[in-house]
């Protein structure tokens, strides 16, 4: 019988979950375009570079600080969230583990402050944003994940990000302000975690419970915190190696091709992130029908998004670089056409990594993925850099990010047939290919000049011919979402009518 305190934790649908992690997502990309401006005029180049540097470096800390515990806490503790005691103990033991391991970072990390001269240089900064690094671990945003509190997560980290927006706009208005502008900076990335600590006491209890168990998490966290290595390598290495092997104008090249994928990546996987903890549910009650159920609906829903998404990108893909970046720029286009189709790849293993395989617990299986990823991309860079330069590289994140959702697939042969049967794609399939060769028409004989009116034109014309021929093919999840939608509207409508007047 669930637990009296738990069952007052109310559950959101996962379509609600998924707007509010979409909603957190895109902020994390708006927040920083509103305030660039006036801070890159502020602390001019100097000063960027210094807080951008120390962020950088404590982010690694903040890695090895968490150990696998964001990816690993969830599962553990989605499967027993119905049960309080329960709870309280598996979040206190990897709390334990967490506050142990935050210890031993902040030990080396100021034994590096005062023995590396490139951290001693800036030591005041770097003390000051190392405290991103106990807040990340006070924070337990991964406990609010695994009982579905979206919509606190995302309310109260607009809030620290609207609070730290006004803060900067105050304080900070020297060169000599980068220091204060670090403090602003871990505000709004971490500050809201103090509000998490304090509201704490709400789904677990804080008063130790003994008995702890902390063998039982060390494999799992341990394969996590080396899965995340794995992809940090490969995700970065492209850079890196461009660097090394060529010069800063690929570089620049690369990161401009690199801006749009990024960006619709982040708001796609918001799904898989917030039904990681459901998933969880269903396999720790052996509920397969529910959990390939669920995983059909991702699919198709990933399958609606990303395949328009990649095909118009793909067609305006000058026209993205010029408004995101400039005419200078214009020489990343191969890169980024080369790179679109890996949304579609990294949507699809996301899947089948973060939603099939963690939720089944092979980890393990998600591990060699990436590590085979990464051994492949590092390999195949040292033959097309050098040929293709930022083109190269972008070919090798490609094909990486293929043969890493083939391994998975490889892995998931029991599961995955049945999830795929349960998925229609014809209608999505055709709309999609309509809709392109409608675009290529339109972009062809469109007339105007301004890179900004022709992406407006080209996404109303794509993604309204798609989304028109979806619903006369009568797409089940498109239709049914709809349905839904209107549902809900009328009961709103309905519910106000029925209030009394004052």
């Amino acid at each position: 019988m669930k637990d009296k305190a738990q069952k007052n934790i109310k559950m959101h649908s996962v379509q609600f979950n998924f707007i509010m992690n979409a909603i957190l997502t895109v902020s994390s990309f708006i927040f920083p375009l509103i305030t660039f401006p006036y801070i890159s005029r502020t602390l001019l180049v100097d000063g960027i570079g210094k807080v951008n540097f120390a962020t950088s470096v404590i982010s690694y800390f903040t890695m090895f600080a968490s150990l696998g515990i964001p990816t690993y806490g969830i599962r553990a503790c989605a499967r027993v969230r119905d049960d309080r005691e329960k709870l309280t103990k598996t979040a206190q033991e990897l709390i334990i583990i967490n506050l142990i391991t935050s210890a031993i970072t902040y030990a080396v990390f100021f034994i590096l402050l005062f023995t590396v001269d490139r951290f001693y240089q800036d030591k005041t900064l770097l003390t000051v944003t190392s405290v991103s690094i106990i807040l990340n671990t006070l924070g337990v945003t991964w406990l609010y994940s695994a009982l579905e509190q979206y919509s606190y997560i995302t309310v109260r980290n607009i809030a620290c990000k609207l609070v730290s927006v006004i803060l900067m706009f105050i304080f900070v208005h020297n060169t000599s302000d980068y220091v204060i502008y670090g403090v602003i900076a871990v505000l709004a990335s971490g500050g809201s975690n103090l509000l998490n600590f304090i509201n704490l006491k709400k789904y677990i209890s804080l008063r130790p419970v003994g008995h702890y168990d902390f063998k039982q998490h060390l494999q799992p966290i341990f394969i996590f915190f080396a899965t995340s290595i794995a992809i940090s390598i490969y995700t970065n290495l492209d850079t890196v190696m461009l660097g090394f092997m060529t010069n800063d104008t690929q570089v620049g090249l690369y990161s401009a091709s690199v801006k749009v994928k990024t960006v619709l990546l982040a708001v796609v996987s918001s799904l898989g992130n917030v039904l990681l903890p459901r998933l969880s549910v269903y396999i720790h009650d052996n509920d397969y029908s529910k959990f390939r159920e669920a995983l059909s609906r991702v699919l198709n829903f990933l399958l609606l998004i990303t395949i328009p998404l990649t095909l118009f990108f793909t067609l305006y893909v000058k026209d993205s670089i010029i408004l995101l970046s400039g005419e200078a720029f214009l020489d990343a286009s191969l890169s980024m056409r080369l790179l679109m189709p890996t949304v579609f790849f990294c949507a699809l293993s996301g899947m089948t990594g973060n939603q099939m395989l963690v939720p089944l617990g092979r980890e393990k299986a998600v591990m060699l993925s990436v590590s085979i990823g990464a051994v492949f991309d590092f390999v195949l860079n040292f033959f097309v850099i050098p040929k293709m330069g930022a083109a190269g590289a972008a070919l090798s994140t490609l094909l990486t990010e293929f043969l890493v959702l083939v391994v998975q697939t490889f892995f998931l042969k029991d599961h995955l047939g049945k999830v795929i049967r349960g998925v229609k794609a014809l209608p999505i399939l055709l709309s999609a290919a309509v809709s392109t060769g409608a675009g290529i028409v339109i972009q062809h004989y469109m007339g105007v000049s301004n890179s900004f009116l022709r992406l407006v034109i080209g996404a109303v014309s794509f993604f309204g011919i798609y989304f028109v021929l979806l619903l006369i093919l009568k797409e089940k999840f498109l239709t049914e979402s709809l349905t839904l939608a209107l549902e809900k509207l009328k009961s709103l409508l309905s519910s106000r009518k029925q209030q009394p007047k004052d």
